[in-house]
């Protein structure tokens, strides 16, 4: 049940729900009629809903036809009606038309005679007023006509004055004509014509300087190297009275040839042909004199009298600035060949040549502030192509010739009044580059110098010989030069070839600073700064590359030794011949010191290592040949053999460096000492390696036999360091560099422990070398063997079991090292 009435409220709610939205639609624009629709469809209860609208219909339909069943007779009878106005409009046409015709029967001979009359009068008078006007026409075509044959011979600045008048004069008095009209239309016409015309040609001449730039900037630059070399030539001799022409001077050598390009002249050239004239080898042509500037003048004559003139410049300086970057864009291969460089220098000197002489020589066509933004962009794009392209050149002589190029064009350009210290200061970051080029190249100088030479200290057979080293290398000795010939300097040839060489990197560095604006100070700090480089870092390398070949001998190593001690000695030269050039003294503040002195003695001091490393590589190698017998009953009568030929070794070694030039061994100290201090180092090397073969972990016991033949060895090392193989030991010092050996080997081979043991730890102690660890060590092996082997008895005197006495001897060691280590 209460389904069922749930049911019917449902139905009922529908019902309305369906009855207003019938309502809104016959009461709403069928524009807006979706939003209603789309409600219907939302909900369930459509197909109802069309039912209900399918009656709505029907009934409208079947007000529609009541309605017009009940207005059908009043629509017939107006039907009837009108038939009836038709008949009698038809009637009164047919009337007014009869009457018309008779009319004009009656009256076409007076119309006639009436017409005749009056073309008789408007002739009469039209031939009056022909005459009359063709009087007022005929200066207009005349004009037209002398207008015309001006735009035929191109005389387009007379022209436009003709253009004018007949503008502003004639025309307004027969301005209702047709054919004045057609002129009237026609003169913006030729405006344009005489702007197109005049426009063509500024392009003409733009093409033309565009392609000639590189001319115009060769002349300019010619004219500034002959203005340089004149300067030079006036400060050598200031008598002569010469002046240098300001630019001023040459601008007004410009006004004749200004005068004669002017707007009047109608001669329209662009550039003037000079590639076939002859040209004085003395005196170049002015770089204005190649540029005829008349199209210009010309061109912004008339725009400026056609009110255009803003138009003009603004079209000239935009064509212009295109023009710029074409020119500061440079070939990709401008960095393989100085001509390629000089091409691009000519283009942009030639560009702002002409720019300049349009700035001096006409009103506003370009300012100051439109030269100084293309300068500004020309130098940063300039100088970034520069600092590009140098970066990839590795030859120091081009980078010379690509300075000197820039100078040259920073010069030109510094005459038109351009400001150039940013060249000069990226000439500045490209010396450093160059610097690094130079070093480069005398890398190679020196490596070729050093792998060439013989090591050998120089001979001279003669007194010329003899001044030609003494004249390439600063070197006096008085004892040498009394010796008779033939005779031989200590160092060899690469010391006076380095000391040239580096004279000449000297002069190198120079030659890049001339003409840079420097100050002597700043000149001396960077050839300083430089050469310091050179000597720090590529000489010494190269010294550094020789003295660690492989290959390289003893002899060899004391002869660099020998010439580094010589081009040391060597550097106050250096140093005053760069005073001499520079012309500041070394004391001067801020002056940069050759650091040549610390160069060589780097370099000696390697050599002198290497030997040493040597030395010690060779007993290294001799005492792997030796071959202990560890458990040997007896030892032999005399020392081992590959310890008598490592002695025979060291004494032909250091015999070396007895035997060096006679005015070296006598005067120079320096190898005296490297001769003692490798003697030293080879003999305490040598006492280290017997001490360790000695001691090592692969030896585990040790009979006196070998103890004893040991002992034999050193004594055998002893000997020769008593003998004095290299002079200038004092007395018994060699021998020292074997103290911890002999005083270990005399601890073992006499027994005398009572005396080590009570006197440890004093300064006077006999065995004051030995420490307890070593001994102790020593002292396990022996034991061992003991064991095994009577070994002591021949040192069985106030003991009776040497066992014990062994046991006894290490239980005191051992506490001797606690108590140290505590």
């Amino acid at each position: 049940m209460e389904r069922g009435k749930m049911a019917e409220a449902e139905s009922l709610e529908t019902a309305a729900e369906h009855e207003r939205i019938l309502r809104e639609i016959e009461s709403t624009d069928t524009a807006c009629i979706g939003p209603t629709l789309r409600s219907v469809y939302d909900g369930e209860e459509h197909g109802r809903f069309m039912e209900k609208l399918e009656s709505r219909i029907r009934n409208h339909d079947r007000e529609i036809e009541k309605m017009c069943n009940f207005h059908y007779q009043g629509f017939v009878d107006s039907i009837t009606e009108l038939l009836k106005v038709r008949g009698e409009a038809h009637r009164l046409k047919n009337q007014v038309t009869d009457t018309n015709r008779k009319l004009q029967h009656e009256g076409k001979e007076l119309v006639i005679a009436m017409e005749e009359l009056k073309q008789c009068r408007l002739q009469q008078r039209n031939i009056s007023a022909t005459v009359d006007k063709l009087m007022l026409c005929l200066p207009v075509l005349e004009m037209y006509s002398k207008l015309k044959e001006q735009m035929k011979t191109k005389r387009h600045y007379p022209a436009l004055k003709t253009l004018e008048h007949l503008e502003h004069t004639y025309l307004p008095q027969v301005s209702h004509y047709r054919f004045c009209k057609v002129m009237v239309d026609n003169i913006p016409k030729l405006r344009e014509e005489i702007k197109d015309v005049s426009m063509s040609d500024l392009k003409d001449f733009l093409e033309s300087i565009r392609k000639h730039s590189d001319k115009i900037g060769e002349t300019a630059m010619k004219q500034a190297q002959q203005q340089r070399n004149l300067d030079n030539i006036i400060s050598q001799q200031p008598r002569i009275g010469s002046r240098k022409k300001s630019k001023k001077d040459a601008y007004t050598s410009l006004d004749t040839e200004i005068e004669s390009t002017s707007p009047k002249s109608e001669q329209d050239s662009g550039i003037l042909d000079v590639e076939d004239e002859e040209e004085d080898e003395e005196v170049v042509p002015g770089a204005q004199e190649l540029v005829d500037f008349s199209p210009v003048y010309r061109c912004l004559h008339i725009y400026s009298v056609l009110g255009a003139r803003e138009t003009f410049e603004n079209y000239y300086r935009k064509q212009r600035r295109k023009q710029a970057r074409l020119v500061l864009q440079p070939p990709s291969n401008m960095h393989e060949t100085l001509d390629g460089y000089r091409k691009y220098f000519n283009q942009i000197v030639g560009f702002f040549v002409v720019e300049d002489h349009i700035l001096h020589t006409t009103q506003g066509l370009v300012n100051r502030a439109y030269i100084d933004e293309l300068w500004e962009m020309a130098l940063s794009k300039t100088i970034a192509a520069l600092r590009t392209h140098s970066s990839y050149c590795s030859d120091p002589d081009l980078v010379l010739d690509l300075k000197n190029l820039i100078v040259l064009f920073a010069d030109t350009l510094q005459v038109y009044g351009f400001p150039v210290n940013q060249l000069f200061d990226m000439l500045l970051d490209i010396r450093d580059q160059y610097s690094d080029t130079l070093l480069k190249k005398w890398a190679g100088v020196f490596r070729n110098i050093l792998d060439s030479d013989n090591y050998s200290p120089i001979p001279v057979s003669s007194e010329e010989l003899y001044k030609k080293v003494v004249g390439q290398f600063p070197f006096q000795d008085t004892e040498l030069e009394k010796q008779p010939f033939p005779k031989k300097f200590p160092f060899s040839e690469f010391v006076p070839k380095v000391y040239n060489q580096i004279k000449e990197f000297i002069y190198a560095c120079l030659k890049f600073s001339e003409d840079l604006h420097l100050s002597s100070t700043e000149v001396d700090d960077m050839i300083r700064k430089s050469t310091n480089l050179l000597l720090t870092r590529t000489l010494s390398s190269s010294l550094q590359n020789v003295i660690k070949r492989k290959n390289v001998g003893l002899t060899e190593l004391v002869q660099i030794i020998i010439n580094t001690t010589h081009l040391e000695k060597s550097c106050k030269y250096l140093e005053e011949f760069i005073t001499n050039i520079t012309n500041v003294l070394p004391e001067t503040v801020h002056t940069t010191k050759l650091y040549g002195t610390t160069t060589f003695k780097d370099a000696r001091h390697a050599a002198e290592e290497e030997i040493y490393t040597n030395l010690n590589q060779k007993i290294d190698q001799f005492l792997q040949l030796a071959d202990y017998d560890w458990m040997a009953g007896d030892s032999g009568s005399r020392a081992s053999d590959y310890l008598m030929d490592l002695i025979a070794f060291l004494r032909s070694t250091f015999a070396v460096f007895t035997h060096l030039p006679g005015n070296v061994s006598a005067h120079s100290t320096m190898s005296g000492k490297v001769a003692q201090t490798a003697c030293m180092s080879a003999c305490k090397h040598l006492a280290t390696s017997l001490m360790q073969l000695l001691l090592e972990a692969d030896v585990r016991q040790l009979s006196l036999g070998a103890l004893q033949q040991f002992n034999l060895d050193v004594q055998e090392c002893e000997q020769f360091a008593r003998s004095g193989p290299v002079p200038g030991f004092q007395e018994d010092t060699l021998q020292l560099a074997f103290i911890d050996l002999r005083q270990l080997l005399d601890l073992f081979t006499q027994w005398d422990w009572s005396t080590y043991l009570a006197d440890y730890g004093q300064p006077t102690c006999k065995y004051l070398r030995v420490n307890p660890v070593t001994a102790l060590a020593l002292l396990e092996k022996m034991k061992d063997t003991s064991r095994k082997n009577n070994v002591f008895a021949q040192f069985r005197k106030n003991e009776r079991d040497k066992q014990k006495l062994i046991d006894t001897v290490a239980k005191q060691l051992r506490g001797l090292i606690n108590s140290h280590h505590s």
